[in-house]
């Protein structure tokens, strides 16, 4: 198979909905569901791998943003597109305007915003940017922040977590051929490596920095790393150690998986479709046919001499390298 790029730059829901594009898309649920109300997307959910939000919100302590209804006047640094939907949705629920009451600024892919002060309040993921802040240096003391330098919240404890990282496919595309099979076959394969990853997560961190060093090294690559960022903490291809937090993080959004490792948990999809109703992100109640678990249950079915659920899973520790 060949791996497209993706990135900040890239809304995965458009390029994935092309009928030239790829026939598998890596996208957050909300973002999706957004897209297919529109009607520019058949995108499918065939693969809920995370069942847990990443999505945090942080700022510095002299801010005083300890709950969502501290946003107003603030200027709250966003991701793009629809992943901003937890925040957004977050922030009416606290009876706040996301038009009047506050300035949403797009973060792109750092957290430099934050750190430097254009950005009151960030949106931050679990498993990268909450490390990157912790990692980065403190200018005006010259050591890494510290976790007591910060008020977080918790999406999940305000009620508006929602579904993200999933496989999709085209639904005209599924449709063709052999189609099915391949999805099945391909969804195997990811039940698989999550299953070692988790078994074996040094082995993955090892995997995936050393694919990192080949970035921007082959045709049609993406760019040469960035420069040196404001915060004083060079950006290097992939830091061992912020793979290893990125790792030790990502697992408790996949395991347990109660239903097979993949296979969607009705009440999360519920959750989701009614928070993004009640904020009014969603016209009407997706449609039934915007997931389906028939391919990712025939995947697992030739794993059952494995543990495809993880019930026994425990979290790692690990420490946040400067």
């Amino acid at each position: 198979m060949t791996l497209v790029e993706g990135g900040p730059d890239v809304a995965p829901d458009v390029a994935g909905s092309g009928p030239d594009g790829p026939e598998f898309t890596i996208s957050w649920v909300p973002r999706v569901l957004v897209a297919r109300a529109a009607s520019t997307t058949d995108l499918v959910d065939i693969g809920q791998f995370f069942h847990r939000s990443s999505t945090l919100t942080m700022a510095f302590r002299d801010q005083e943003v300890t709950e969502p209804v501290d946003f107003k006047g603030k200027k709250v640094g966003v991701l793009p597109g629809g992943d901003r939907l937890e925040v957004t949705t977050a922030v009416a629920g606290a009876g706040l305007d996301v038009e009047r009451d506050m300035q949403l600024v797009d973060l792109g892919a750092g957290v430099d915003p934050l750190l430097t002060g254009a950005v009151d309040v960030a949106e931050v993921t679990i498993h990268d940017t909450y490390a990157r802040v912790l990692e980065a240096t403190d200018r005006r003391t010259g050591k890494p922040y510290e976790v007591t330098d910060f008020h977080v919240i918790n999406l999940d404890d305000e009620g508006t977590a929602m579904l993200q990282d999933a496989v999709f496919a085209r639904a005209s595309w599924l449709a063709g051929a052999g189609h099915e099979a391949i999805a099945t076959a391909f969804l195997k394969a990811a039940a698989l490596g999550w299953m070692y990853c988790r078994d074996h997560p040094s082995d993955c961190v090892a995997s995936v920095v050393a694919a990192g060093e080949r970035i921007g090294s082959g045709a049609g690559a993406s760019p040469s790393p960035p420069s040196p960022s404001p915060s004083g903490s060079p950006d290097t291809r992939l830091d061992p150690g912020h793979e290893t937090w990125a790792m030790n993080e990502v697992n408790p959004l996949i395991w347990p998986s109660p239903a097979g490792v993949g296979v969607m948990v009705p009440d999360e999809w519920e959750q989701t479709a009614s928070v993004m109703l009640g904020a009014g992100a969603l016209p009407a109640q997706p449609s039934d046919d915007a997931y389906r678990s028939d391919l990712m249950e025939s995947a697992l079915e030739s794993l059952t001499d494995l543990d495809t659920k993880g019930g026994a899973f425990v979290k790692g520790t690990v420490e946040i390298e400067p």
